[in-house]
């Protein structure tokens, strides 16, 4: 298999990236996860339970109020159909061998489980084969004790796209979030019950929260759209 351009060009690469990932993190604008219920039942109709797992952006950092994040704009879309019971496991930093442990401390179950991980995974240099174990043993988890028929993996993030992040690092975790994602990709589709959501979503600046990083009430709301009609 040939090396890829970024790793090829790490180490001349290596003196820059490191200072703007050090500028980066110094002047990141830091947002909290947004306030509300974390849990709850809405809707009428027939019976789902779900589950939404992972990171900030599972935890909904760039909306004001778990009512304009994932999980809200989600149980909205899904309460018009169904008695939605719903859970949110996530927390800002979290990667997928986080969530592992996160979810190994419950003993519930759930009809559908939303993941949305992939981005700290990148940050801390986590390699393609560790996360797609990582990946794999979730998945495990999620269709195993937890007995999800349906279980969504939202696509690693395109972070070259990130506002926030300059060039290269932009274009370097870039890469690597590509990277990733194939390999979630390829663990995916060895379980039957597990969709890949490939989240594109249009060069809008309004789709950024104002930290340069993460989604906004507008870019969750498309999420939760296509996250809905995989769901239905």
């Amino acid at each position: 298999m040939p090396v890829a351009a970024d790793q090829i060009l790490r180490i001349p690469l290596l003196p820059v990236l490191a200072i703007q990932g050090i500028a980066v993190r110094r002047n990141a604008q830091f947002l909290p996860e947004p306030t509300g219920p974390r849990q709850g039942r809405a809707g009428r109709g027939p019976r789902l339970r779900l589950l939404i797992t992972g990171d900030s952006s599972a935890a909904g950092v760039g909306a004001g109020t778990q009512g304009q994040a994932l999980s809200g704009q989600l149980v909205g879309q899904l309460a018009k159909r169904y008695t939605v019971e719903w859970r949110l496991e996530a927390a800002t930093g979290h990667t997928t061998q986080n969530t592992i442990e996160q979810l190994q401390g419950l003993s519930v179950q759930f009809d559908v489980a939303i993941t949305a991980l992939g981005v700290n995974d990148v940050t801390r240099a986590v390699s393609r084969q560790s996360f797609e174990d990582h990946q794999a043993r979730l998945l495990d988890l999620l269709t195993g004790p937890m007995k999800a028929r349906q279980v969504i993996v939202s696509a690693v993030p395109q972070m070259a796209r990130f506002p926030a992040l300059p060039q290269p690092l932009a274009w370097f975790l870039g890469q690597q979030a590509a990277r990733l994602d194939h390999g979630l990709q390829t663990v995916a589709a060895a379980y039957p019950q597990v969709s890949h959501l490939a989240l594109n979503l249009p060069d809008d600046p309004a789709l950024a929260a104002p930290d340069g990083y993460h989604p906004s009430p507008k870019a969750y709301a498309i999420w939760a759209e296509q996250l809905a009609q995989l769901i239905r």
